[in-house]
């Protein structure tokens, strides 16, 4: 290999790694899956298609914190199955909510466009204002609850 300089370069050696041990058994036949977990419980349900609290909302809602509007504006991390994005909140009105989004979030809330809050709840809603997800103020910078498809989302500062 010859770099732009002219001087011929050649890659360091390779060194050789150790091989694992391999073992051997039988497959499980098809179709059978007590290899693998429980599929997760969905931590809503919806009810002639408006969705309720599932049994771990319900918990939360219970001993859910007062929550305004405007203390939710501004910037958050988000936390959803397993990884880390920003979710940002304003005041500005956007049809039966407040714009919202997000920035580096995957699934369900990629779609977020604004927010409300209902009670003692967040809802965030999609852009056609449809509830993607809902969360209970847990601790002074914090909120927990689920999406509509029963991963949980938590929002902290």
């Amino acid at each position: 290999m010859t770099d732009f300089g002219g001087n011929n370069m050649s890659p360091a050696p390779v060194q050789a790694q150790p091989v694992p041990t391999v073992s051997s058994g039988q497959l499980a036949a098809p179709g059978d899956t007590s290899q693998f977990p429980a599929a997760p419980v969905s931590g809503t349900a919806a009810v002639g298609g408006v969705t309720t609290p599932g049994a771990g909302d319900t918990a939360a809602a219970a001993n859910a914190l007062d929550v305004t509007k405007e203390s939710m504006v501004g910037n958050w991390r988000v936390s959803n199955a397993g990884a880390s994005c920003d979710m940002f909140l304003t005041l500005t009105n956007l049809g039966s909510g407040s714009r919202g989004g997000t920035r580096g979030c995957a699934g369900e809330l990629t779609s977020m466009g604004s927010w409300e809050v209902a009670g003692k709840q967040v809802v965030l809603k999609d852009r056609n204002g449809n509830p993607l997800a809902r969360l209970f103020k847990t601790a002074d910078a914090r909120f927990d609850g689920s999406t509509n498809g029963g991963q949980p989302v938590s929002l902290s500062r």
